[in-house]
């Protein structure tokens, strides 16, 4: 879908005019293109009291919590550290609050917010579950039982989610903010669609001929996009499909200061607050461990074949003049005014 407005613009710019201090936040993408340079300038730029939605919490969330930008966390997932991950000491410490979910239930929220429902019924067995009669912060509003209209059969049901903002990662986009992304999809899409306000970061903008040429790689149109924000390795370090790999010996790095409250002022300090933007950030990591180890993890091109999207043969001649009836556009449109059926 083409939108005349140009929606690029840098990531200072894209957190600043969009994510506000106790927003709901949801973190788009599920296992792969984690929103790291999105997350780091939601931390640069000191964003306080977010309730933050994520799907498979990852490094992104264990960034936002490092930053001391959360104030409670809805999930399905809680650490990829474990014990001794930022997120949980923090839960322990009564500085962060969790809603859980399951995986099921935890989609079921956001497509309901998509889709422009309430609510979304899901699978009744939970209600003999700790996710069920556990509650924090959501209360009694985490999950309610309804009668069904046709059966009388009890329901469970979740409420829709509709976060205040989405920020997501994506293979490419353009400058109109149509947002192509191919790879493990989870949430990513109802993510980004529940929420209402989209901020999209790509590891590149294209023309709008090349989103025009695979429309079933847009997840995102064009006339939801808030902003578009070319990040050039902006999941790193875990991958983007097409793009390159994860970096383990980064990850596990970073994952390792996460675990003492030291370390995560050092991370912080030298690989956020001492780096203006992402592209100081990529630069810094070239001068630590090389180019040559950053265009190691880009992957080899293996393409899928093409499709073809022929379509039927134009009703309408070079010359305006429609093949079947014979005359022009402006002349149907004086036909259906003489009968009194044309609008503007």
């Amino acid at each position: 879908m083409v939108n005349s407005n140009n929606k690029v613009m840098s990531l200072k710019e894209a957190i600043s005019n969009n994510v506000k201090d106790g927003d709901e936040l949801v973190l788009g993408n599920y296992t792969l293109s984690m929103c790291v340079a999105l997350a780091s300038e939601v931390i640069r730029q000191k964003k306080k009291h977010l309730t933050v939605y994520s799907q498979s919490s990852h490094i992104d969330l264990e960034y936002l919590a490092a930053g001391d930008c959360i104030d409670k966390i809805i999930t399905n997932f809680i650490s990829v550290i474990g014990e001794t991950g930022n997120v949980i000491r923090r839960m322990q410490r009564g500085e962060i609050e969790v809603e859980e979910y399951s995986n099921f239930q935890y989609n079921a929220r956001l497509q309901a917010g998509m889709y422009g429902y309430s609510f979304m019924p899901v699978l009744e067995g939970t209600i003999e579950t700790d996710l069920f009669k556990k509650r924090t912060f959501m209360g009694e509003n985490k999950f309610k039982v309804i009668k069904c209209p046709y059966t009388g059969k009890d329901i469970l049901t979740v409420p829709a989610a509709n976060p205040d903002v989405c920020i997501i990662h994506v293979q490419r986009a353009d400058k109109y903010g149509n947002a192509q992304y191919w790879g493990a999809m989870g949430s990513v899409q109802a993510a980004a669609l529940a929420s209402k306000k989209i901020v999209v970061s790509c590891e590149e903008i294209v023309d709008y001929e090349i989103i025009r040429s695979s429309p079933h790689h847009t997840i995102i149109p064009a006339y939801r996009t808030n902003a578009v924000v070319e990040a050039k390795f902006g999941a790193h370090p875990t991958p983007v499909v097409g793009y390159y790999n994860h970096d383990p010996l980064f990850r596990d790095w970073s994952f390792g200061l996460m675990t003492s409250d030291e370390g995560i002022k050092r991370w912080l300090d030298e690989w956020v607050y001492g780096c203006k933007d992402h592209n100081a950030y990529i630069q810094k990591y070239i001068e630590y461990f090389g180019n040559d180890m950053l265009n190691s993890l880009k992957y080899k091109p293996y393409y899928s074949a093409p499709v073809n999207y022929g379509a039927p043969y134009p009703n309408w001649d070079d010359n305006g003049i429609h093949r079947t009836l014979g005359i022009r556009y402006q002349d149907i449109e004086k036909i259906m005014e003489k009968e009194g059926i044309f609008h503007e």
